[in-house]
């Protein structure tokens, strides 16, 4: 920027000194004499951002920088961090500095190495594992939406899968997600496998027809163990994944949506 002033007033000044009238000349170039004068004054020839300095308006003074020092260093506060020092003041009727800066400033000072950990280091708890050796054992379920000709209306598919056998053990297509078509399902899985109480465990998310009052009642009442998916986990029910891409993206799989709830169970009746 300023080199591309210099050319312009050189310009302008080899014009002038051929006989030119300096209005002329600054009209040619794009710029007003004014213009032409205050780029010529030896002062305005230098870029003024590199030495602007703006402090910002909420910056400390060395006083309340130095106050905050001694602060954050006397025994009620010198083990703590800065997100429990803010709070402690505050209850006193204190404010200093926000916590940001306190951390800014101690930073600065290399005093946090010393203090107490904003959190406390909790071990993570690994979840149990479960391993199926033999059929019904261990059962996962989910449910899944099949499209219907309104859009936005779907059914819902029920799947439980033994993980062992791979063998669909039950299923049943309804109008609506409900803790109590899910209690019925298993009811009817465990008479017709013969389950026998605390015989099985069952897995499934965390969703709410899953862990509803009527399900997680009939599941006691059959002696089936629940087991749910880590929260904030979405590959921890693999099982009955895997099963719904296979059911939806076999070749036979309708490209129109079902037309009713009769269609949609004779579907998944015949991939059964």
């Amino acid at each position: 920027m300023i080199d591309e002033r210099k050319k312009i007033i050189l310009l302008i000044n080899e014009a002038c000194g051929s006989g030119a009238r300096q209005v002329k000349a600054c009209d040619i170039v794009g710029i007003s004499p004014k213009t032409f004068q205050r780029w010529s004054c030896k002062d305005n020839m230098q870029d003024g951002r590199l030495e602007a300095k703006n402090s910002p308006s909420n910056k400390l003074t060395e006083l309340e920088y130095q106050r905050l020092i001694k602060v954050a260093n006397e025994p009620d506060y010198a083990d703590l961090p800065p997100n429990k020092i803010v709070p402690k003041l505050a209850d006193e009727g204190r404010y200093i500095a926000s916590e940001s800066t306190f951390y800014r400033v101690l930073k600065a000072h290399n005093q946090l190495h010393h203090r107490q950990k904003a959190k406390p280091t909790g071990q993570i708890k690994k979840p149990k594992a479960l391993c199926a050796t033999a059929p019904n054992q261990i059962y996962s379920w989910d449910i899944s939406y099949l499209p219907t000709q309104v859009r936005g209306i779907f059914f819902y598919l029920y799947l439980v899968m033994d993980i062992f056998s791979r063998k669909i053990v039950g299923w049943q297509v309804h109008e609506e997600e409900s803790s109590a078509q899910a209690a019925d399902l298993m009811t009817d899985i465990c008479a017709r496998e013969g389950v026998q109480r605390h015989q099985v465990t069952l897995h499934s998310d965390n969703g709410s027809p899953m862990k509803g009052a009527t399900m997680l009642a009939t599941l006691q009442q059959l002696g089936v163990i629940p087991s749910f998916s880590r929260p904030s986990v979405s590959n921890d029910n693999p099982y009955s994944e895997s099963l719904f891409r296979t059911l939806k993206y076999r070749p036979e799989y309708p490209e129109n949506p079902f037309a009713d709830l009769t269609d949609a169970r004779n579907w998944v009746q015949g991939f059964v």
